[in-house]
């Protein structure tokens, strides 16, 4: 049986004695409130609506106490495992773990997931289902933190599908729409390919260590980091498909833009702090994996010293130039955002692949909030204008939605980095250090032009909906959105300008190196000071994507972009027609593959194998019966005949 050490290094304030205990707190209450709510209050808006709310209120505010413990504190892991599989070598623990890692994690997913349902109230008043979508919300959002919290594989994969099946309900949440209901399906599907080589590899990883607790795999690969054989990077890239599938990495990455068709405080909290955040957090909570020899078998040999991470790295940057790409000719606005979550996800898993887990982190973290700020502000547009989604049926929004579009700006700065004053800009920036300073040079130069294209297509949403003239009826008659859907939005904009003041990069790089020392001069110049190249591009990259974007959008009647590209500018509209190739060629494929199964388990197993061996011992059967006449002179012949042809045999024999 696996037992993980209970170690605390932490000063002892009050909740130090037993801080697993708010830790299963923290898990446990939204899971009873989406159960309250589906089988005793669903009948009451009200009530479902502060069932859910006060739930994950509670479960933030124990995570502001968990957090002032463990993560100011310092470091510290508590894990207080709970026997559950016990199968041979097979030994599975329920346990939580508590550490930088995660409590900055219980942060980012219940304060996002409070504002995004008190949000919810005024976006989805009068909505029939009213009762369901908080129940699910809060399922989704217990699915979230059982990955956080979770200290080993197996119960990381439960919570991972619980994730996935959420993100069903929500996405698919008006299945009236056929489109919704198509998206849904898509979304479950495409992460069902993902996780299907996660799961090998957490096998592979099990048969070569014998543990599946994150603990005992990085204690046994710390003794003997050769204990994944020449199957090391094999095991760590089947590991990663689990993120390719969540957090959308090419070439998984067609669900997420549909995702949209769910209500769109679902498409920030997937977007912000739930379903995409989840990939790129698993990375950073197996990064011991990564962090051995590169090997390979046999066959893939050649590829020598070429590493799982150096792959990882090379995926999540194409990821990021190609959402960019597809973002910059996109109209609706809920999809700009999407294709900016992605390509932000890539930044992501690229700052993972050049060996930056704790700038992955910090952008993760400093990205949920200025995204989910600015899905939020794109509901209040959407519901301003009586549900137009086009940027260019918008314009002149600046001053019918004040609020909205000072926070939907603020947000907008802090996505594309504005140097100081966003957090962005310092998240960002360690991503374009990690490249640059893990010897990455042609990703750094990605980075920065991906910055570029980031500023382009933002400013260009920004100029196009909110000045100008209005260009339709809605958007000329558009007014302030309810105080339940601004509130949220006024809240999210602290932390998109305030998390740049603090120490946070320096917070998580402890957790990934406990010999880590503040770099001098730091503070709020503090890139400009230890990584002036990578603050000096990004800088230089939001200037040029910003005097582009006013050139070509500032009081531009119509995109002048499409007749300029031509056909590339067709192909990033149509997003390089990925659905129609997945469509026209894989599609036909699985379909192929499964009349071939049909055929062989219908003519082959069922007919050939089973109905043959049936039938041939039918018809001994039938033949054996033939004989049993119930005649003493036909037994006693067939005796006499039978041992004549032994004794010939015999004979012959000799």
């Amino acid at each position: 049986m696996e037992h993980a050490n209970t170690t605390v290094t932490a000063a002892a304030p009050a909740f130090s004695s037993r801080p697993e205990d708010l830790a299963w707190f923290i898990l446990l209450l939204p899971l009873i409130a989406a159960a309250g709510i589906a089988f005793f209050v669903r009948k009451s808006n009200v009530l479902s609506a502060v069932f859910s709310i006060g739930a994950v209120l509670a479960a933030f505010f124990l995570s502001v106490g968990l957090f002032i413990t463990f993560g100011i504190g310092g470091e510290a892991t508590v894990t207080t495992p709970f026997s559950w599989i016990h199968v041979g070598d097979l030994n599975v623990n329920l346990g939580v773990t508590v550490d930088r890692l995660s409590v900055l994690m219980l942060l980012v997913v219940t304060g996002v997931s409070a504002l995004v349902q008190i949000y919810s109230i005024g976006y989805m008043h009068g909505d029939r289902s009213f009762s369901r979508f908080f129940s699910s919300l809060s399922l989704f959002t217990f699915s979230m933190l059982g990955i956080v919290l979770a200290d080993n594989f197996v119960m990381m994969f439960v919570f991972w599908e619980l994730v996935g099946l959420s993100s069903y309900l929500l996405i698919g949440f008006w299945y009236e729409k056929p489109s919704a209901g198509d998206a849904a399906k898509k979304a479950f599907l495409t992460n069902r390919i993902g996780d299907f080589g996660f799961l090998i590899g957490i096998l592979m990883v099990w048969a070569a260590t014998g543990s599946v607790s994150f603990a005992g795999i990085a204690h046994k690969l710390g003794a003997d980091p050769a204990a994944l054989g020449s199957m090391a990077s094999i095991a760590g890239l089947l590991v990663f498909c689990g993120a390719m599938g969540k957090s959308a990495q090419f070439p998984l990455h067609v669900w997420l833009p549909d995702a949209m068709e769910g209500p769109t405080p679902v498409s920030a909290l997937i977007h912000a702090a739930t379903m995409v955040a989840a990939g790129v957090y698993m990375l950073c909570r197996t990064f011991f994996l990564y962090q051995v020899p590169a090997a390979w078998p046999g066959p893939l040999s050649f590829l020598g010293s070429i590493s799982a991470l150096d792959i990882i790295a090379v995926i999540g940057g194409f990821t990021a130039l190609l959402a960019a790409l597809i973002a910059i000719q996109q109209n609706d606005i809920k999809r700009i955002l999407a294709y900016s979550t992605l390509s932000q996800l890539g930044y992501m898993v690229m700052a993972v692949g050049c060996g930056g887990p704790d700038a992955a982190m910090y952008h993760l973290t400093t990205h949920a909030g200025f995204k989910a700020l600015l899905f939020l502000g794109a509901g209040s547009v959407i519901h301003a204008c009586h549900h137009e989604q086009d940027i260019w049926k918008m314009g002149g929004l600046w001053s019918k939605l004040p609020v909205t579009f000072r926070t939907f700006a603020i947000g907008t700065a802090a996505l594309a980095g504005l140097p100081i004053l966003t957090s962005g800009f310092y998240s960002k920036d360690a991503i374009l250090d990690a490249a640059i300073t893990g010897g990455h040079p042609v990703l750094f130069g990605l980075g920065v032009l991906v910055a570029a294209m980031t500023t382009f297509y933002m400013l260009r949403l920004v100029i196009v909906a909110f000045f100008g003239a209005p260009r339709t009826e809605a958007a000329g008659h558009a007014h302030e959105s309810p105080n339940s859907m601004i509130w949220p939005l006024i809240v999210l904009a602290v932390p998109s300008v305030a998390v740049a003041w603090l120490p946070l990069g320096d917070f998580l790089s402890a957790h990934f190196n406990p010999h880590f020392h503040p770099h001098e001069g730091g503070g709020i110049f503090g890139p400009f000071n230890h990584a002036p190249l990578a603050a000096t591009f990004g800088t230089g990259a939001l200037l040029f994507g910003a005097a582009a974007a006013f050139h070509l959008y500032w009081n531009a009647p119509k995109d002048p972009l499409p007749g300029q590209l031509g056909l590339i500018g067709r192909a990033m509209k149509n997003r390089f027609y990925f659905d129609e190739i997945y469509d026209g060629v894989l599609v036909p494929l699985h379909d192929m593959l499964a009349r071939l199964a049909d055929w062989f388990d219908r003519w082959i197993v069922s007919g050939l194998i089973i109905r043959g061996v049936h039938g041939s011992t039918e018809l001994v059967g039938r033949a054996l019966r033939l004989v049993q006449t119930g005649n003493l002179q036909t037994y006693t012949f067939m005796f006499a005949a039978g041992v004549a042809v032994v004794v010939m045999i015999a004979l012959k024999l000799k």
